[in-house]
């Protein structure tokens, strides 16, 4: 298994990636099936295919803020059109040869990547990485309105899950989470993203 790759829960047309937000931008979006105010399209947002990190991040949908998790269901062609016009957020030399190139590309690119420490079941960190995208406002309006094909409300089952882990029951636990494999990427794009070549 490499350090740097995308495990997802995707399928032939979409991807799943994971938010989460306070009650007042969440159920709004889960009942209309798409992000509507509150929710801005004026500021960066991330999304993360991830859902042990996800996991992680919000501590189960209990942190201020972050009290509901969304599963959201977007087209494989948009994410794949983030990936292949995103900058990494820390210098790689590798890929941009020094930090002024690197910092003029981070200003004009309309996608982010960050590779933060993958999160095992029980809150460990392997050596595997796993990926945040962060969309600027050219693509989050994109994002609401073209890519987005569903969003779920996955709180209960964040809820359960770690319900499972704090009783001992591990192995219960584990038959509950999304089912996430390797997804493909180009060449171009796993240069792009320092990851190693296929």
């Amino acid at each position: 298994m490499d350090e740097y790759e995308i495990r997802a829960d995707y399928d032939e047309r979409t991807i799943v990636v994971y938010q989460a937000y306070r009650p007042e931008i969440a159920l709004p979006a889960v009942e209309h099936n798409r992000f509507v105010p509150p929710f801005s399209l004026n500021r960066m947002t991330w999304i993360k295919p991830s859902f042990l990190w996800m996991m992680h991040r919000s501590d189960w949908a209990h942190a201020s803020g972050q009290e509901h998790v969304v599963a959201v269901r977007i087209t494989r062609a948009g994410w794949e059109e983030a990936l292949a016009s995103a900058v990494l957020t820390s210098p790689h030399t590798a890929i941009y040869g020094d930090s002024d190139e690197w910092r003029r590309q981070l200003e004009a690119a309309p996608a982010r990547v960050q590779w933060d420490p993958e999160r095992t079941l029980d809150g460990q960190h392997p050596t595997q990485r796993a990926i945040q995208v962060g969309l600027s406002r050219h693509f989050v309006a994109r994002y609401v309105n073209e890519w987005t094909a569903d969003i779920r409300d996955m709180t209960s089952l964040a809820q359960r899950i770690h319900a499972l882990l704090r009783s001992g029951d591990r192995a219960r636990a584990r038959t509950l989470l999304p089912r996430e494999r390797v997804y493909p990427v180009s060449d171009d794009v796993r240069r792009r993203l320092g990851m190693r070549s296929s």
